[in-house]
């Protein structure tokens, strides 16, 4: 029996007071998705407040946004469990997708960080992208340490915060707050795909870079 994988997903819809929604960006849920369940993993998704996540990036011209918009997962997506329905001995992985609404409500949420320290702790892997990576800047290990101290970490960078326009709108800048926490911050230009794995702690930068973070979190469960 393969472990499960645990995506984390927002319940923020709003970008701040400027009056534009967010929420999950649908591409970075469905490209790891994508990868993960053709592999044969089951996946189960958690959100700060449970049930139906905002979803923000929906675009189904996109093919594989489509196949996961009409798989048997959209229902679970749509009925996401809250932090304490997870049992983080269930997981092999914990991955948090993006999506500007992540900002608002993944850094604080103790109760996320908890089962993703478990689950690490475990001998798992915990991944991000995007925005993901603000799930991880407060997660602390049994040693006191965070999660991110030392190790080669990606995320969206401040130069791609800057290029949408959001740089004042956001709670805080995330690489600036990962490089705060130790991480070795890595970056490629706008919009490249980047992933980086250490340690088994797999972050990519960007929407572009969702199906490589899958593949990595493939690659590493391989091992």
């Amino acid at each position: 029996m393969k472990k499960k994988i645990l995506f984390v997903i927002t319940s923020h819809d709003k970008k701040g007071d400027i009056g534009e929604n967010t929420g999950y960006y649908l591409g970075e849920v469905s490209h790891p998705w994508e990868v993960l369940h053709k592999a044969g993993y089951e996946i189960d998704f958690v959100s700060p407040k449970g049930g139906t996540p905002p979803v923000d990036g929906f675009d189904l011209k996109d093919p594989v946004n489509k196949e996961f918009w009409e798989s048997k997962d959209k229902s679970k997506i749509d009925n996401s469990l809250t932090p304490s329905q997870v049992n983080p001995a269930d997981y092999s992985t914990i991955f948090y997708a993006g999506g500007h609404g992540a900002m608002w409500d993944f850094a604080e949420n103790t109760e996320l960080a908890n089962i993703a320290s478990k689950i690490y702790e475990n001998g798992g892997i915990v991944a991000a992208v995007c925005h993901g990576p603000s799930g991880l800047v407060n997660i602390k290990l049994n040693d006191g340490k965070y999660l991110v101290d030392g190790k080669k970490i990606n995320a969206f960078t401040n130069e791609e915060e800057a290029e949408v326009k959001l740089t004042n709108v956001v709670p805080f800048l995330l690489e600036d707050k990962l490089k705060e926490r130790g991480a070795k911050f890595e970056k490629s230009g706008l919009w490249q795909n980047h992933v980086v794995t250490d340690q088994r702690v797999i972050t990519g930068q960007n929407p572009q870079s969702a199906k490589s973070v899958g593949e990595a979190i493939l690659k590493e469960l391989n091992k």
